[in-house]
């Protein structure tokens, strides 16, 4: 087998093990399904040009992490992705079929309310479940940075959190 075809069938067996976690991934980092496509597969496309580069197979997940946050904050740079557009009616919300009395939706909600940067963070660490070094290391910050932006999501997610889905407080507060 040649070089090419090895890269190739190793690339290849990397992508079928690990693609739906990554797309799980993007879709967290972006909240929207079509654009975690769309990142998921520049960010694979870039992996692929690098495959030769990356000399430790174990670390490439972080890596692709690192293109998957990178793609998401530059797709936030680009003028065209600021324009909103004013509708008299608002779109009808996707229909879960899963019965979880609609707190799982609010609570994506609430997350995707914050800055791109702390929700990677949030994401990176609670939904991936990554340490605050891994963390740290994805994002190309200091772990101070991690534990910082993380503190404040997570105390402008409690400020945001609606009374019912709001374990923690109180009967008589709700």
């Amino acid at each position: 087998m040649t070089r090419h075809g090895r890269r190739d069938a190793e690339f290849t067996a990397y992508l079928e093990a690990r693609q739906p976690s990554l797309l799980r991934t993007a879709y967290l980092l972006t909240g929207d399904r079509h654009q975690a496509e769309d990142v998921l597969q520049t960010s694979l496309a870039k992996l692929y040009l690098a495959w030769d580069k990356v000399n430790d197979r174990a670390s490439v997940d972080a890596y692709v992490r690192r293109i998957m946050v990178n793609e998401n904050n530059s797709l936030w740079r680009r003028a065209w992705k600021r324009k909103e557009h004013a509708t008299e009616v608002l779109p009808e919300s996707p229909h879960v079929d899963a019965y979880d009395e609609g707190r799982s939706a609010a609570l994506w909600e609430v997350v995707t309310s914050l800055p791109p940067k702390a929700r990677a963070v949030v994401v990176l660490r609670y939904y991936e479940q990554l340490s605050e070094a891994e963390t740290a290391d994805v994002l190309g910050i200091s772990v101070g940075t991690v534990k910082s932006q993380c503190s404040r999501a997570i105390a402008a997610l409690r400020e945001r959190v609606p009374a019912d889905l709001h374990p923690g407080r109180p009967e008589e507060d709700r």
